[in-house]
């Protein structure tokens, strides 16, 4: 523990001031200068005096009381989510002390009930508890603890640091992949819009034997089995595996769009992440690899990952793309697309996620057509919520009435765009933010189902 500052106290300061007063009083009274002089010095000399005392007196007591200062960090954020951090400071033996502690979040973070007011009572454990809150992904450190003692007699204010700097990260939100993993638990998937389906003589990858149910197709019985057991055995099948799952994450200009303020919540990077994200999960469960490019990066910023299975893939993709934010820069549909086709040949189910306007279609299709020469695309495309709020507002003025047409109209344009790019593909999407996860794994099962790759 590091002592950075000696403060006088407000009643230190106060005693100053009243024995100045004091001595003004006097000299104004008629009292001889000398003598006035002579009581305010004794007086001054006394109060240091004191002060001294207190300092060596406090300095010594707090050293006795070897008191030790302990920061909890969660494992790891979440973009927006409410975490609590916890500050304990203990001491081994001594006295009562009034400690004010104030800790150090990183700009990232907005944080709440800091600084803190608390007495440490002798040979105890005392906790301090603050709530912070993730504006922004990526690597955030708390540098110091700061805890501000008051002496013993009260004329100083003792100023500490904690050199215990500490690292963590602010991830994605991951609360949309913990209820999807929830709600398949329960089969209760339909509350957060993903369609689910009976799995049983699904697919063409054998699954395991069971016994005939009626209903079931008579072509998936096992007649081998059937003798052996002396019962009716049918094959279960289920959805391909070892699939691929590639995503192209556009992280330029287009996807800094923000609507917070419009209750959205977040930017539409942020949106597309926690998408690719719940997706990733589903995939992953599935028996599926998944991979990702990123383009539209400030140079030497572009993040890739080569596709893999397996439940450690999920973390570790995280861990590649969780810092990533939307760049002011323009997005090359083309080069991410030849990029892909370069590094990753092998035939995939490619999700473009970006947000499309009508002037991109000049360079969105051109990159369509090249990967769709050996994969499978979708076109994963975000649409301001704010079109549909202003496309259905009321029309109370002359000046609504403009507004709603141009949005109308705006609106009208970029969807036959769309179109045009995609060759009016089923697969494609085009949606609000906040529809995007579930509306990828739907898709994803869409695929799946049908064997299209």
């Amino acid at each position: 523990m590091q002592l950075r500052a000696v403060l006088p106290t407000r009643a230190a300061l106060a005693a100053l001031v009243l024995l100045a007063c004091a001595a003004i009083a006097a000299l104004l009274a008629g009292l001889p200068v000398l003598q006035v002089a002579a009581v305010a010095g004794a007086g001054l000399l006394a109060q240091l005096v004191w002060s001294l005392a207190d300092l060596l007196r406090t300095q010594r007591a707090w050293r006795d009381a070897q008191v030790k200062v302990t920061r909890s960090l969660p494992s790891a954020f979440s973009l927006e989510v409410p975490a609590e951090v916890r500050i304990e400071l203990e001491q081994a033996a001594g006295r009562a002390w009034q400690l004010v502690v104030f800790d150090e979040p990183d700009p990232r973070f907005t944080f709440e009930d800091l600084p803190q007011s608390i007495v440490l009572p002798p040979s105890s454990r005392a906790t301090v508890r603050y709530t912070v809150r993730a504006t922004r992904r990526g690597p955030v450190q708390f540098p110091a603890v700061q805890v501000l003692c008051r002496s013993l007699g009260g004329g100083f204010q003792f100023l500490f640091q904690v050199a215990q700097p500490q690292s963590s990260r602010v991830y994605p939100d991951f609360a949309t992949v913990a209820r999807y993993a929830w709600l398949a638990g329960d089969r209760r998937l339909s509350q957060i819009g993903i369609k689910t389906y009976a799995p049983r003589g699904q697919g063409t990858d054998f699954r395991q034997l069971s016994d005939y149910r009626r209903g079931e197709p008579v072509r998936h019985i096992d007649w081998k089995a059937t003798l052996r057991h002396s019962r009716p055995i049918v094959r279960e099948f289920q959805d391909e595996r070892d699939q691929r799952v590639f995503f192209l994450l556009d992280c330029g200009r287009r996807m800094r769009a923000d609507e917070a303020g419009s209750g959205a919540g977040g930017s539409h990077f942020d949106h597309a992440l926690n998408a690719l994200m719940l997706l990733s999960y589903v995939a992953l469960r599935e028996g599926d690899e998944v991979g990702a490019l990123t383009f539209g990066n400030l140079p030497g910023q572009r993040r890739d990952y080569a596709p893999r299975k397996g439940v450690h893939t999920f973390n570790a993709l995280m861990n590649r793309l969780y810092d990533l934010e939307a760049a002011p820069v323009h997005s090359d549909y083309l080069q991410a697309a030849q990029d892909l086709t370069l590094h990753f040949p092998r035939r995939a189910f490619v999700i473009i996620l970006t947000n499309f306007r009508d002037e991109d279609a000049p360079e969105l299709q051109p990159a369509v057509r090249l990967l769709r020469r050996n994969h499978l695309v979708m076109v994963a495309s975000l649409r301001e919520s704010v079109l549909r709020s202003l496309a259905q507002q009321p029309l109370a003025t002359a000046d609504d009435a403009v507004v709603t047409a141009a949005a109308h109209l705006f609106e009208q344009g970029r969807r036959d765009a769309f179109a045009q790019v995609t060759s009016n593909d089923a697969l494609s999407l085009d949606v609000e933010p906040s529809q995007l996860p579930a509306a990828l794994v739907n898709r994803y099962h869409a695929v799946k189902r049908a064997g299209l790759l």
